[in-house]
């Protein structure tokens, strides 16, 4: 491994990739009162998150997927958008095509208001879509092509950190989609945790059969 890569996980101290989960390290509480230790900004880190959640490290893939994950529980985002990995001792900003993770699998339960949508990111975290890890649509300014994201947790600012929501995930939840109204606007979208998320608006013309309000 290279001695970078392995300088940057052992920074990380108690992290650790156990049974498909990630338990970020625990910091100490301060000594005798004195304030947190501020981490050391080493600029720009030669980190990138290709738009299929592949992690690079100088233009190599990582391979090892346990050291991935330990350096996704210590990924940050900042109110200006940018990403940066911190630990306790340093702290250096890394590149994203898109969103760092990508939601790969998707379990539920449940029908209408009582279903539950679980998603399985890349890195094995597990994501129940509700009020506090919303499912959104972004289109693409020349295609309109729709890409879903979903929540992962909240980032430094009004930004969270989210997980694209691949291809085949995508048409699971579309097959899953049923027609609401919001806001006087036909919708079809997913239910999860009594939330409602909107894929896409009815085409005109469309009788709304089937509405709820």
């Amino acid at each position: 491994m290279n001695d970078a890569i392995r300088g940057t996980s052992e920074a990380m101290g108690g992290g650790a990739a156990t049974g498909g989960q990630v338990t970020p390290g625990v910091k100490s509480a301060p000594v005798g009162g004195r304030p947190p230790r501020v981490p050391f900004e080493c600029g720009d880190l030669p980190f990138l998150i290709k738009r299929d959640g592949t992690w690079m490290y100088r233009g190599s893939p990582i391979g090892r997927k346990e050291l991935v994950c330990l350096f996704a529980s210590v990924l940050q985002r900042e109110a200006d958008g940018s990403f940066w990995l911190q630990t306790p001792a340093e702290r250096g900003r890394i590149e994203v095509e898109d969103a760092p993770f990508v939601a790969v699998e998707l379990d539920w339960t449940g029908v209408g208001r009582q279903q539950t949508l679980t998603l399985r990111t890349n890195v094995d975290q597990l994501v129940t879509a509700g009020a506090e890890h919303p499912i959104r649509i972004a289109h693409d300014l020349l295609t309109c092509e729709p890409t879903p994201y979903l929540h992962v947790r909240p980032g430094r600012g009004r930004l969270p950190i989210e997980a694209r929501i691949g291809r085949a995930v995508y048409y699971e939840l579309v097959a899953l989609a049923e027609p609401h109204v919001v806001h006087g606007r036909r919708m079809l979208g997913v239910w999860s945790c009594n939330c409602f998320f909107p894929l896409g608006e009815l085409p005109p013309g469309e009788d709304g059969c089937g509405c709820t309000e």
